[in-house]
């Protein structure tokens, strides 16, 4: 099973993600962003990118994809919130946009 962050690792792990676009979710513990590319082509490009980390990470993101726009919702369900496999999902979705 799969520790959730600890208060300090959320002060320190979280802030750069929310200062680079992630907000924490409303009404759960997980963190949320919207990636907004030029078209569909590049959108589905990154999530096919992302799908292979996270196959890799054994982590997969709640997402939705409406032509260029991709809706990106991460929490780990066995720690029932978030976790350090969040934490490293993001940044590697952030490093592909």
């Amino acid at each position: 099973m799969t520790d959730k962050l600890t208060k300090a690792e959320r002060e320190t792990d979280l802030a750069p993600l929310l200062q680079n676009g992630w907000s924490l979710a409303d009404g759960r513990d997980a963190i949320a962003k919207t990636f907004v590319f030029k078209d569909f082509v590049e959108a589905f490009g990154f999530m096919t990118r992302a799908a292979l980390h996270a196959e890799k990470l054994n982590h997969h993101p709640e997402w939705s994809n409406v032509y260029k726009t991709v809706e990106v919702v991460l929490t780990t369900h066995d720690a029932d919130g978030l976790s350090a496999k969040d934490v490293d999902l993001a940044k590697r979705m952030d490093a592909l946009a």
